[in-house]
């Protein structure tokens, strides 16, 4: 559920807009400044300070002057010459908030001053000697240069990103074509979590997939806890920024360490979080994040579009769904109405569950695939399998798309194998979507549930469908009936299906066929013709309904 904030409570840690500013230590590589042989004599780390100018003066009282982030050259002409007041004029620039002090030798001082250089590193200030004479108008231009080219070139590249994800919201780009479009952008790995930390779309190297994923709510609680404290970075230097409008909190994108941008990391992530919640605020109630997230996410699983097992189970938890220690189900619900929330209805029998409509993995186009975490050892039996249906088909009184039962007639659920780890889940998917197959008996009332245990030539086929010889025996088999349907247009095949469903019943063969019995035993004559077969042998039944099973389960 989103949450509603009226005020802006935990800021996520940001760096300023300086990001495109050069730094002390770039500066010092100039040609410009390195023809003074620069030399750093103390506040080694200071050098990444960012420059904001360059600002030359002898003056003592200059630190009034400055407004913080300068550079300022000078050759000391008119500093004090007490000890104090020197380290109080040190202090004072420090105070200032000068990015770094650059003392050219040999006009006035012939060295620094050690009293210069204690109150140097005593501040943590850069300062760098010049050991030679150096013209401080080339110097400035080309510093200046660089800083206004640097700040020209951040300010197309924050256009350019605006541009392109604002592009992204009218088009309505789905939530995880936007976080793909922020790791190209920021070539680094990009996390969209909702406000559970379970992750809702994530784009990021399969070979770190496990890495990065494995223990990810832990791991994003602390990031978080860590970023309200103002701990810089949070956890691994991660960049966190909130997705929500209106005062309306919907999640958080998560970058995680990458190279800098011109446009600035947190900028373009914050604009990837505007076109977001815009997103959202046109979806309205409609949860299009989990949606879509559910629907790529089953949709790469069973088509095999994934690295490692590894990476795999680390991304199927890192969504919600428990892998190790649970009773996993492949389960392919069928039917009209199969339209409610699979993870609710699994959250009543306490479990967890993803869902989509791959049907291009073998299911009819109509059904609704789902992979079922349970706790270890839970009963998954058939009354708790019709509930399940039941709450998918949106049959109850939760809410106004409630159904009566009697519209969950003709809707089935089909039930693989239980498993223990990931391939058991992906053969219990391909066992539940094979028996999702079969027609459902018209005369049914309410969810049929249908089990793979049940069907053990169903389970033969989906152990053995990969193998040559048994597809090469489906296809010659039936191949006489499979040439005249694609020629004629006729209903050879499911009349046989439908025979093989019915046996020793032509009555309620033919009533499945949709068929009179005059028409559908004629339709039984021209099969034997075909197939030069006994429809009343049994090896032949059996062996044609092994080759049916093998067709269908090969069907995409």
């Amino acid at each position: 559920m989103p949450e509603r904030r009226e005020d802006e409570a935990d800021r996520t840690d940001r760096p300023g807009a300086d990001g495109a500013l050069p730094s002390v230590r770039e500066i010092l590589a100039l040609d410009a400044v390195s023809e003074g042989v620069p030399e750093v004599l103390v506040g080694e780390a200071a050098l990444d300070a960012r420059v904001r100018w360059v600002h030359v003066s002898d003056s003592a009282g200059v630190a009034r002057l400055l407004d913080g982030g300068e550079l300022l050259l000078s050759t000391g002409s008119g500093w004090p010459t007490e000890p104090d007041e020197l380290r109080q004029f040190i202090g004072g620039l420090v105070a200032a908030g000068v990015s770094g002090l650059v003392l050219e030798l040999g006009t006035h001082y012939r060295y620094v001053p050690a009293v210069v250089h204690r109150s140097a590193a005593e501040h943590g200030l850069a300062l760098i000697a010049l050991h030679r004479e150096v013209k401080f108008v080339g110097l400035t231009q080309a510093v200046h240069r660089r800083i206004i080219s640097e700040q020209t070139a951040a300010l197309h590249a924050r256009d350019e990103v605006r541009e392109r994800f604002t592009v992204l919201t009218l088009r309505g780009a789905p939530a995880d074509y936007i976080v793909q479009q922020l790791a190209q952008t920021l070539d680094a790995s990009i996390v969209l979590e909702n406000l559970a930390h379970e992750v809702v779309a994530a784009e990021l190297p399969p070979q770190v997939e496990e890495e990065v994923l494995a223990g990810w709510q832990l791991r994003s609680r602390d990031a978080h806890r860590r970023a309200a404290r103002g701990a810089a970075g949070g956890v691994d230097d991660w960049l966190i920024v909130p997705v929500e409008a209106r005062g309306i909190r919907w999640g958080h994108l998560v970058a995680l360490p990458g190279p800098a941008h011109p446009a600035g990391r947190v900028g373009v992530l914050e604009q990837g979080a505007i076109a977001l919640a815009l997103g959202r605020l046109a979806d309205g109630d409609d949860d299009a994040w989990a949606r879509v997230a559910r629907q790529r996410l089953v949709d790469h699983l069973l088509g095999g579009r994934f690295a490692a097992a590894g990476g795999a189970v680390a991304r199927l938890e890192a969504t919600g769904l428990p892998v190790h220690g649970a009773d996993l189900y492949g389960v392919v619900v069928t039917g009209r109405a199969a339209d409610g929330d699979a993870d609710a209805a699994a959250r009543t029998l306490g479990g967890r569950a993803l869902d989509g409509r791959p049907a291009r993995h073998g299911s009819p186009a109509s059904a609704r695939v789902v992979l079922l975490s349970l706790p270890a050892g839970t009963g998954f039996d058939d009354d708790a399998a019709r509930a399940f249906a039941l709450s998918l088909a949106g049959v109850g009184d939760a809410g106004p798309t409630a159904r009566s039962a009697t519209d969950a007639a003709g809707v089935a659920v089909s039930i693989g194998a239980v498993a223990r780890d990931l391939d058991g889940l992906l053969v219990s998917v391909q066992e539940a979507s094979d028996l999702a197959r079969t027609p459902v008996p018209r005369q049914a009332r309410g969810p049929v549930v249908r089990r793979s245990h049940d069907r053990p030539l169903v389970r033969l086929v989906t152990a053995l469908r990969d193998d040559h010889r048994l597809q090469e025996l489906g296809e010659s088999m039936l191949a006489p009936l499979i040439e005249h349907d694609l020629s004629r247009g006729g209903d050879l095949l499911d009349v046989l299906g439908a025979m093989l469903a019915h046996p020793g019943n032509r009555t309620a063969a033919a009533q499945a066929s949709h068929l009179s019995r005059s028409v559908f035993y004629q339709r039984l004559a021209l099969i034997g013709d075909l197939l030069g077969a006994d429809l009343d042998d049994g090896e032949t039944l059996a062996a044609l309904h092994l080759a049916l099973l093998v067709r269908r389960s090969g069907a995409r």
